[in-house]
């Protein structure tokens, strides 16, 4: 990955070639996003039969991992109702997710991210983890 806030197409294509193949091995056809460190979309691809709602979520899952430099599965626990991140959701204009699925990718000092959605919570968390390698 090169450059300020940005993650290059083809480090992009690699991410999400990456996690359709996970997703076909698992047989969980789902929606990837790669969002750059300036937490723009650089791709989103939704594969064959995947659902129409999780093009939002995966978008919003890489975005929030982007957000707070985490997986958003870690997320989950600290933002119900009285924990130490409640309220979460209403921070980055509400498209905060802490669904799991979310996994930031660290390269040259920036920190850019994949979102999953369309499995199960492990399904998405396995496709996202598969794709950040």
């Amino acid at each position: 990955m090169r450059g300020t806030h940005t993650v290059g197409l083809s480090d992009a294509r690699r991410i999400i070639d990456a996690g359709i193949a996970e997703a076909d091995r698992t047989g969980s056809p789902g929606n990837i996003a790669v969002a750059d460190a300036g937490d723009s979309l650089v791709t989103h691809v939704r594969m064959g039969g995947a659902q129409l709602g999780g093009i939002e979520h995966s978008i919003d899952k890489a975005h929030t991992s982007v957000l707070f430099q985490s997986a958003t599965g870690d997320l989950t626990q600290g933002s119900e109702s009285g924990g130490q991140s409640w309220g979460m959701a209403l921070s980055g204009l509400g498209r905060a997710l802490v669904f799991a699925g979310g996994v930031p990718l660290r390269g040259d000092g920036e920190v850019v991210a994949v979102g999953v959605s369309g499995g199960s919570r492990e399904q998405d968390t396995a496709v996202a983890e598969a794709a950040a390698l």
